[in-house]
């Protein structure tokens, strides 16, 4: 049997209720199911075994509903982990394999895409492909999409129309070259990218990402292919991403997948689905590798980081409810029981020592005082926390649906610096939201004065298609106005981190070493514990882990540095000598104190 264009292979649990749209591609031409050509359709008219050749007489004697209520076999136990399942009928295990064919991957927009690269590129490996880091040698390119904010998206428009010189201009000598959308774009514009962009060959959405393998053959046979269903359960958690860079000194760990928060301007809940934790185990198992790969940081990633609950391990399944920050909602009903994330970033931080452990990105309205006590406690967790505020103003985060006040995060703020004396903060910002006035531009404005964060990642108001913003609000704001105020914020954060940063000037900062600095063949760069860019000498320095011995940095080491100056993005110094985490922290937490306090 032959597939048809654009049929899709339902993988994991549709989704039910409002997001319904989601979960299933309307292609023109798509059909529900194949249909067989009239040579090899079976005649109505034939009689085989004595069986009616009518077929009213057939139905009635066929089986009944208490037929399958006898057949049907008790429900099964869900297993851990998926089993692998068979290939379609219509396509050969052989069919499936890559045959050495080279793939080239583009990653575009956040830290879970570039997980979600790691994630494709391991199944694709398995599946016989090779990688290549040459566009003219490829024979599959696939690109990782974002579609946060309309740049994003036509960013990637302009890169399939510059594929598209490469694609008809192969030589037939060779294999054609194939060309996929993967991630939030693909399953944000499905038909149009199919429609509107004839090359490109495959579509595959976030959580079909193990159904690569069939639509690369489905489309090496000349044919379009997708699949863009969302799941309910699709974590990837038995798929060991394999990492991009070899040389990588930090790697990205995804602990949970989609968003619930639904807040009123984000595309997110409709890209990524519905919010949905990896079981613990599988993340210790997964972080452990990476320890013994010699990785020294792991990011664990979420859409909404903070609010894991893996309700995979039963006897945890109770009532308690989740705890939330103070004066802070959520726009749905309040979870129960599951392992919370607390109890994950505890067992996370206890697999090294040695190894640092961050997170993002997080809501501000799940950092319970569990949480902030962890932190505080353990020297390989970064007293850095990302909190995004998006406003300043209370009647835009209202209308934003983001389940606080300002008031109410200024105090959350105020309450994370006495938890964890030194914190360095970050932040995300949105100018121009639907309904901003210029009074409320004004206490966004105020509130980068008021807690002067360390990084801030600040953008223009983008309107998205199936957003609640997008069916209720209207995007009033000029785009020279959302330009204008943007640049404003920009402004204010650079002179607010600029003096929050000069505070590091004189103290000493332990860097972990992540190789030259781009700037310059003679500085190497790295990070601190608040995730600051640091800048210092290639040189020697003396080994403090074997007395006597003198190095140079290697990416991987952690070095300690002075530091002598100090911008809105980047701490320069000279270094002192190598070290460890364990060895530094006592005296680097000190000072920092001290500092900062």
């Amino acid at each position: 049997m032959q597939p048809l264009q654009h049929v899709l292979r339902a993988r994991g649990s549709l989704r039910r209720g409002p997001l319904a749209s989601v979960s299933r591609l309307r292609l023109q031409n798509c059909k529900a199911h194949s249909r067989l050509s009239d040579a090899a359709r079976p005649s109505l008219e034939r009689q085989q075994n004595g069986v009616p050749k009518d077929f009213s007489s057939r139905l009635m004697n066929g089986p009944t509903f208490q037929h399958f209520l006898r057949s049907m076999s008790p429900p099964q136990e869900k297993p851990s982990f998926p089993e692998a399942e068979d290939p379609p009928p219509y396509l050969t295990v052989d069919k499936l394999l890559g045959r050495q064919r080279k793939v080239y991957l583009e990653t575009y927009g956040c830290q879970m895409n570039v997980n979600d690269t790691e994630i494709a590129w391991s199944i694709l490996q398995k599946s016989g492909y090779l990688r290549t880091n040459n566009l003219q040698e490829a024979d599959v390119i696939l690109l990782v999409t974002c579609s946060i904010r309309e740049k994003a998206e036509q960013t990637i428009w302009n890169r399939l129309h510059q594929l598209k010189t490469l694609k008809t201009k192969r030589p037939r000598s060779r294999v054609p070259l194939r060309i996929g959308i993967l991630g939030c774009m693909a399953e944000r514009l499905k038909e149009e990218i199919l429609n509107r962009e004839k090359m490109v060959d495959l579509l595959a959405g976030p959580d079909a990402y193990r159904d690569l393998p069939r639509l690369l053959a489905v489309a090496e046979s000349g044919q379009q292919a997708a699949n863009v269903l969302l799941s309910l359960d699709e974590t990837y958690a038995d798929v060991m991403p394999v990492q991009m860079n070899p040389s990588a000194t930090s790697a990205f760990v995804s602990i949970m997948r989609g968003c619930d928060n639904m807040c009123s301007y984000c595309i997110v809940p409709f890209t990524r689905g519905r919010e949905r934790s990896r079981p613990v185990a599988s993340i210790l198992e997964e972080v452990k590798k990476l320890s013994d790969q010699g990785l020294k940081e792991v990011t664990l990633l979420g859409q909404n980081v903070n609010s894991f609950r893996d309700n995979s391990e039963v006897q945890f399944n109770n009532a308690v409810p989740t705890n939330l920050s103070r004066g802070f909602t959520t726009n749905y009903k309040t979870k129960q029981g599951g392992l919370r994330f607390s109890y994950l970033l505890d067992h996370v931080s206890r697999v090294d020592p040695e190894m640092r452990i961050r997170f993002t990105s997080p809501h501000p309205k799940d950092f319970p005082d569990e949480v902030l006590q962890l932190i505080h406690e353990r020297d390989n967790i970064c007293k850095q926390i990302h909190l995004p505020a998006q406003s300043g103003s209370s009647r835009i985060l209202e209308a934003m649906r983001r389940g606080y006040s300002r008031e109410a995060y200024v105090e959350l703020i105020h309450h994370i610096r006495e938890s964890i004396p030194g914190v360095s903060l970050s932040s995300d910002f949105i100018a121009g939201f639907c309904g901003e006035t210029e009074e409320d531009h004004l206490q966004t404005v105020s509130l980068l004065r008021e807690v002067k964060y360390n990084i801030g990642f600040l953008f223009a108001y983008s309107m998205r298609q199936k957003t609640r913003a997008y069916h209720r609000l209207q995007d009033d704001v000029p785009e020279v106005v959302k330009l204008r105020r943007l640049e404003e914020l920009i402004t204010v954060f650079r002179e607010e981190a600029t003096k929050a940063n000069k505070a590091f000037v004189g103290c000493t900062q332990l860097v972990l070493v992540e190789g030259l600095s781009k700037r310059s063949s003679t500085d190497l760069c790295g990070r601190n514990d608040g995730n600051l860019k640091v800048i210092f000498p290639d040189i020697e320095m003396e080994d403090a882990t074997n007395p006597g011995l003198t190095v140079r940095a290697q990416p991987g080491d952690y070095v300690l540095v002075k530091v002598t100056s100090a911008s809105s993005q980047t701490l320069k110094g000279h270094v002192l000598c190598k070290t460890t985490l364990k060895d530094s922290s006592t005296y680097c937490s000190t000072e920092r104190i001290a500092t900062l306090s």
